[in-house]
């Protein structure tokens, strides 16, 4: 089936679902044979083919080679990066998201990809994870909305239901300007307000129950209130059509060029272009609610600031010596924010920099 979806139907990346509940126990494990075979397809092609895995696992062997006993397959879907921006951007700490909300772990998860390597997590009460230090960068898969984050909420709501335009654009910056494989949910570019609602269409009626006993069972960790849609009727899907007309309307036409402009400086800013969790400093600033990270790639050199709190404060960044140009500014009016910073700011290692309300800040230094 696999080989059919590639060879047949020519799709560039196969996504595999919740694999934390295969259990295998054969000497070559059928998903290390299975990214075998695509990948033997795809040379067959001339092209390439990804497979990546869904897993809440955080077991970097299933990412690893195989010539260093990992399963080859190419990426991973990491939970962990979202938990930390959900938490710091919405204040939710309900469920699994209890584990989050700290910065210092959003600046481990920018470091090393998987935060829980092996610690104690509160919401499976055991240990949880293995470390992925050595893993590369562009293994990660990383986002700050999907379909089952959103799906799984009892009422479906985007982040542009949840938070501020400003804390989006915050959410949006984290995901673009990190290390890793960035990946959009429908809609989140342009701040589509319907909900994302989990829905199925099965004929078989034990089944259809089965599906709304454990969507109860699922919310039972959560402090949601209301009632729960039901999953098998036409109505929850039709809720959860986009709303594509509204792209060019007033606020949903600047998010959406605020995200090709992330995109853009993320193309064109080799040190944002380039995946490497070496080339970089990360300082979590707790007491600030700010984060400061300088990505380097040859003679590229990018530097920016994460900001989460929502009152005005003046932060002190390590720049080194040179002229540094803000190249973006999440707070800038053009997005319809408070007010940004522009133009060149000379460090003589280090600069201050003021902001008014939750902002990613970007200075790319200048040769």
């Amino acid at each position: 089936n696999a080989l059919w979806w590639t060879r047949d139907l020519r799709i560039d990346a196969l996504r595999l679902d919740a694999i934390h509940a295969i259990f295998d126990e054969s000497a070559r494990p059928f998903l290390a044979e299975l990214a075998a075979e695509v990948h033997e397809e795809a040379d067959r092609q001339n092209r390439r083919v990804f497979v990546i895995e869904e897993s809440n696992k955080n077991d970097p062997r299933h990412i690893q080679s195989i010539e260093l006993g990992g399963y080859g397959l190419d990426g991973v879907w990491a939970d962990d990066f979202h938990h930390c921006v959900h938490t710091l951007v919405t204040g939710e700490r309900d469920g699994y998201y209890r584990d989050f909300g700290h910065l210092e772990q959003l600046a481990k998860a920018f470091r090393e990809g998987f935060v829980f390597t092996g610690q104690r997590s509160s919401y499976r009460g055991r240990r949880h994870g293995q470390s992925s230090v050595g893993v590369p960068a562009e293994r990660f898969v990383i986002c700050a909305q999907n379909h089952d984050q959103v799906g799984n909420r009892l009422g479906g709501e985007r982040l542009s239901q949840l938070v501020s335009l400003e804390r989006q654009k915050l959410a949006a910056g984290l995901v673009a300007f990190s290390p890793f494989v960035p990946m959009l949910f429908m809609g989140e570019e342009y701040g589509e307000p319907a909900p994302f609602l989990y829905f199925v269409s099965h004929g078989d009626h034990d089944l259809i129950e089965s599906v709304r006993r454990g969507r109860r069972e699922e919310f039972a960790d959560f402090s949601w209130e209301g009632d729960i849609p039901d999953p098998q009727s036409p109505e929850t899907f039709e809720r959860s059509r986009l709303h594509w007309e509204i792209i060019d309307q007033h606020g949903h036409i600047q998010l959406w060029q605020y995200y090709q402009k992330l995109y853009e400086l993320r193309r064109t800013v080799p040190a944002l272009r380039h995946l490497s969790k070496e080339n970089q400093q990360v300082i979590a600033w707790p007491k600030q609610r700010a984060m400061y990270v300088r990505r380097e790639h040859n003679a590229s050199d990018a530097a920016m600031v994460f900001y989460f709190g929502d009152a005005s404060a003046n932060l002190l960044l390590p720049l080194p010596r040179g002229q540094w140009q803000v190249a973006l500014d999440s707070s800038d009016s053009v997005w319809l924010g408070p007010g940004g910073i522009h133009g060149v700011l000379e460090s003589e290692d280090e600069v201050s920099v003021s902001r008014d309300g939750p902002s990613v800040l970007l200075l790319v230094r200048q040769e």
